[in-house]
């Protein structure tokens, strides 16, 4: 396989070396360009075009979360990844919000950063124990308010729903849900479109921001 090619974005010049040094290592990655903040890491992407990009939040010139949003928009065909200090609700809600992929905190291991890049480039969402215990605090406040973030779908429709959100390919749902094939692209189709989601990646995301993933 060839490797995933990245771009790294941290205005801390010592970390974003050695990010590069230690993702390169693993023979996984190639890193295409490398930014000291999000207005010279847009810029690259639009010159590089990698297939992931791995950027801070706290950055001068521009923000990760801006710059997690302008990817979006601009290079909708790079996905994001934040690695950040940062570890509370108002950082990470956000950054969710604002389309990124994954979210991980920098004390993680090089494993599971190369883990959480490797989902992200094969099209899937990844984030930490750390995002996912926020989430998990946001899931029982709303609960505790009574809140049902998809109250429209049927029952089928909510299974077909978790179903998504742990990876599961349409074949897959079939078989676990015993229906046919159609039948569950059919459940997946109707869920999306009541939820206005277009894709595997915006109902993660959906999950992720109402304290939906288990």
């Amino acid at each position: 396989m060839n490797p995933i090619r990245l771009l790294l974005a941290d205005d801390h010049t010592i970390v974003r070396q050695g990010l590069v040094s230690m993702l390169e290592e693993t023979g996984e990655c190639q890193v295409v360009a490398q930014a000291a903040d999000g207005f010279e890491a847009l810029s690259l992407a639009l010159k590089t075009t990698p297939e992931v990009v791995v950027t801070d939040i706290s950055m001068p010139r521009m923000s990760g979360l801006e710059l997690v949003k302008r990817l979006r928009a601009e290079l909708p065909g790079t996905r994001t990844l934040v690695l950040t200090v940062h570890e509370e609700d108002e950082y990470i809600l956000p950054i969710l919000r604002a389309g990124a992929n994954g979210f991980l905190n920098k004390d993680t291991s090089v494993s599971d950063l190369m883990t959480a890049i490797k989902a992200i480039h094969a099209g899937r969402s990844y984030f930490g124990p750390r995002a996912t215990k926020a989430l998990a605090e946001r899931q029982h406040r709303s609960r505790d308010h009574g809140d049902d973030p998809y109250a429209s779908l049927t029952a089928r429709e909510r299974e077909a729903f978790h179903l998504v959100i742990q990876g599961k390919t349409t074949k897959e749902i079939a078989q676990i849900l015993d229906i046919g094939v159609k039948t569950a692209e059919n459940h997946r189709a109707r869920m999306m479109e009541k939820l206005g989601l277009r894709n595997t990646a915006e109902v993660v995301r959906f999950a992720a921001l109402r304290g939906l993933l288990t």
